[in-house]
Parts: C-alpha cells; sequence; structure tokens
C-alpha cells in the first residue's frame, strides 16, 4: 500500500463526515431546542503498532512517526443551551439552566429540550411536534382538562381554575457525554432510572428555546472542512501523477 495514498484517504474520509455533521447543524439553526453534534475524530495507529512490531525492523520509522491516518469516532451532542425565544403561547416552555423535559416515547422515557407542548383532546399535556406524552416530576404523564385555561409558574406547577392540576418534570443526568440523539429532538439515555430532578432548572413561560448551533460558526466550519477535503483530495492527486511517472518514465530509462 502507498502510505501517503492512504493517509490523504483518511483525510478526504473524515472530512467528508465533518462536511456531514456541520451541514445537518448548519440546517436546523432554526430549529426549537435543537442541540448541534460536534464531529470527533481518533487517531489511527500504524499497522506495526497494532501488531505491536519494532518500527526500525518491520517498518519506517520516518513514517511510523506521521501515525495511521483519522478514524471516525461518534458524534458528540453539544448541551449548551441556546437563546430564549418568546412566543406568547401559554404552553410554550422554555427551560433556564441544565435539564430536560421527560415525554414518554414508544413505551419509554426520552428527554427533549423542546418545549412547545399542548393539549389533546384527551386533555394529556403533549409534545406539539410529535405528540409524546409529558411526564410530570414523578414520571408519570400529565392529564388536565382540555377545555380549561393553563398556567405553568417557574418550577412547573400547572394550575386550571386557580388550583394545582400537576407539575411538569425537569430531569437531569449525571453523564450528558452518554444523551444519543433519536430524532424528533428526543434524546435517550442509556439507564431511564438514573435520571434526577434538575432541582437548579426553571422555567419561562411563553418562551422556547432556539438551536444551540449559529450560522456563521456552522458556515465557517463548513467551509474549513471543505478547503480540508480539497487539500487531501488534492494531495491524492499528486501521489497518483508522480506515480504515473514512475512507472511510465523512469521506468523507461536505460
Amino acid at each position: 500500500m502507498i502510505y501517503g495514498l492512504y493517509l490523504s484517504a483518511t483525510g478526504v474520509l473524515a472530512n467528508s463526515h465533518r462536511q456531514d455533521v456541520i451541514a445537518n447543524n448548519l440546517a436546523n439553526t432554526e430549529t426549537v431546542g435543537f442541540k448541534r453534534d460536534m464531529p470527533v475524530f481518533q487517531q489511527q495507529l500504524t499497522e506495526a503498532q497494532r501488531r505491536r512490531l519494532r518500527p526500525d525492523l518491520h517498518s519506517n520509522p520516518l513514517l511510523e512517526r506521521l501515525g495511521g491516518g483519522l478514524a471516525v469516532a461518534p458524534s458528540v451532542v453539544d448541551t449548551s443551551p441556546g437563546d430564549p425565544e418568546k412566543t406568547g403561547n401559554d404552553l410554550d416552555l422554555a427551560i433556564q439552566g441544565s435539564g430536560y423535559f421527560a415525554v414518554q416515547d414508544r413505551g419509554r422515557t426520552v428527554l427533549t429540550r423542546d418545549g412547545r407542548f399542548l393539549l389533546d383532546r384527551q386533555g394529556n399535556l403533549a409534545l406539539a411536534g410529535g405528540g409524546q406524552p409529558v411526564l410530570d416530576d414523578k414520571g408519570i404523564p400529565i392529564k388536565l382538562e382540555a377545555s380549561w385555561p393553563v398556567s405553568i409558574g417557574p418550577d412547573g406547577t400547572i394550575t386550571q381554575k386557580g388550583q394545582p392540576a400537576g407539575r411538569v418534570g425537569l430531569f437531569d443526568v449525571p453523564d450528558r457525554s452518554k444523551l444519543k440523539k433519536q430524532g424528533n429532538l428526543l434524546l435517550a439515555y442509556p439507564d431511564a432510572k438514573q435520571l434526577r430532578p434538575a432541582d437548579n432548572s426553571t422555567l419561562r413561560g411563553q418562551f422556547v428555546e432556539r438551536s444551540n448551533a449559529e450560522p456563521t460558526r456552522e458556515l465557517a466550519a463548513l467551509l474549513d472542512a471543505q478547503r480540508q477535503l480539497e487539500a487531501n483530495a488534492n494531495m491524492i492527486r499528486y501521489q497518483d501523477q508522480t506515480l504515473s511517472r514512475l512507472v511510465n518514465d523512469v521506468g523507461k530509462i536505460g
């Protein structure tokens, strides 16, 4: 294997993946509650390093210092909060601080920062985007009177006709790096039993949380990824031309 071609090829693949991740972030800069993804890469070991061989006997020490190229690792979710945006809707909520809303999705508890809620015909408080039931602070779906006005306080207490009718649950997780996107702005945690109350968070009524993906930052990163991809692709082209001259021209001498 031509080592330079191999390294350049890993650079093309890595930056192609990086472009895809950033383009998705850029497409969701106006999506309520969206959390941007951060592409992650790790350096690959060389063949001699994987097999624990001595470079001076089985490889070239100079090439060994170049490493084995880049490998794509699972992307990490950036859980930093987005800016609040006023909507005027009594059932819209934005979380101030850490924490997540909990909803029931296909028999399991998942999390979200999307605070656009509605009351369905049965009086269930649910996500406006997907209809998943919103859970209270005890992990139970919230059921209200569909025909009565609703107000929700900073601590999540739901009031109807001047009386407490429930409380929106706010939960946090021990390790946010383990959160995995499930689509529809939902996040899954490996063990839902480890969810804990987000005691230091409050709610802001008639507001939603904007995406934490900033268009200018994502566009700059996208252009950088494109330049690096093109640089690696050009290196493949140059090395191919050099090899072609070596075989077709130098080989004919003598």
